[in-house]
């Protein structure tokens, strides 16, 4: 089977050689300024990667907003990935995963304060976010998923690169993981190796570096992933929980994920219990009733007198905009929040990049050099 597997996936070569070739044309288009790319006179930083998959740029652009939200006026941009509407909208207290996108939503939720828009298009966007009652008040805008959209030049480039994917041993998509070359990580002003051990060694590091060939204008910084308290996801009829006793009293727990991969979040669940049972959707995955359902019966075949579900703080957000009716569901459901830290020395480094560079682009005026011929 597994030689068949392999012969099978060789099949795939020719589409990746093929997918690589237009890709590979489309940037030169970009390079050469045959197609253009706009600037902006505000801060902007753009987040993303070139593999498919999670590399945690949510948790990532969640830490920059931290980092910037009590000195400045920060807008975020993203497609809103399988949302249910067209064009641009800018979230607001009423706002639904379903009109906006789970990860957006997530985000409008943390930071209520802030402006969280989506939109397709990404230069309509941006023009968009500047001409609301709040333009004027914008101090930066952080483009979320934002690598391949070359139709924007941000300010600051910001590429992550997951720890247990290497780009430079990876391929272009169907037979690999790859959406562009990984050469093309030379546009990015910083890279970030996320999900590195957080016990990472300095040889390890140094490989790492050495591999990558940071280029002299480029900056490496390594993350790891950091799970926070456990929450309720239905506040007023969750059973009370003190956080430590979850994990004291042996809870067994029915995982429900809807993400890229969940095998993180099952690693560290199970330091807290013997009995961790997995439903694992796609990623983005639209939970109906028929989902709903078999949770709960699943939930109810767990074994053990305590026991809870736990599902991730993106699953959460399209759960919660449910009618769900089930009183089982409502109380024994919860997420784990999930932080990044930096490594080392890596964290100060970081965020005073990333404050100098907003602080000396604060802007000047609206729209320059804009050229929309080829957007």
């Amino acid at each position: 089977m597994k030689a068949l597997s392999r012969l099978l996936k060789s099949l795939l070569i020719p589409f990746s050689l093929l997918y690589g070739f237009i890709v590979a044309f489309r940037n030169l288009l970009f390079d050469i300024n045959i197609l253009s790319s706009c600037e902006f006179k505000i801060p902007i930083i753009s987040v993303g990667n070139i593999t498919v998959g999670g590399t945690g740029k949510t948790p990532h652009i969640e830490y920059l907003i931290n980092l910037l939200k009590d000195d400045y006026k920060v807008a975020t941009l993203s497609r809103g990935y399988k949302r249910k509407t067209n064009g641009f909208i800018l979230a607001d207290e009423n706002s639904t995963a379903t009109q906006i996108g789970d990860e957006p939503m997530q985000i409008k939720r943390k930071f209520p304060s802030i402006l969280v828009s989506v939109d397709r298009k990404r230069v309509n966007g941006v023009k968009n976010l500047l001409n609301t009652e709040h333009g004027s008040d914008l101090s930066t805008i952080l483009l979320d998923d934002a690598f391949q959209h070359r139709h924007i030049k941000p300010g600051l480039s910001i590429l992550l690169i997951d720890y247990n994917r290497p780009i430079t041993r990876d391929f272009m998509l169907p037979y690999g993981r790859l959406r562009e070359s990984a050469d093309e990580r030379s546009r990015a002003n910083i890279i970030i190796v996320s999900k590195a051990p957080a016990n990472m060694t300095p040889i390890e590091r140094r490989i790492i570096v050495k591999e990558l060939n940071i280029l002299p204008y480029q900056k490496l910084y390594f993350t790891c992933l950091d799970y926070d308290s456990l929450q309720a996801v239905f506040n007023e009829q969750a059973i009370n929980i003190i956080n430590e006793d979850w994990g004291k009293e042996n809870f067994s727990i029915l995982l429900v994920t809807g993400i890229a991969n969940p095998k993180p979040l099952k690693e560290y669940l199970d330091n807290f219990s013997d009995v961790v049972e997995e439903i694992h959707f796609p990623d983005h995955h639209a939970f109906d009733k028929k989902d709903i359902d078999q949770i709960q019966k699943r939930f109810k075949e767990l074994k053990g007198e305590n026991k809870i579900i736990i599902t991730t703080e993106k699953d959460a957000t399209r759960i919660f905009d449910m009618n769900i009716d089930q009183d089982i569901i409502k109380k024994h459901l919860f997420y784990v929040p999930l932080r990044i830290k930096f490594l080392n020395e890596d964290k100060s480094l970081f965020d005073n990049q990333i404050l100098n560079y907003v602080r000396k682009n604060k802007r000047s005026s609206n729209l320059h050099n804009i050229k929309t011929d080829s957007i």
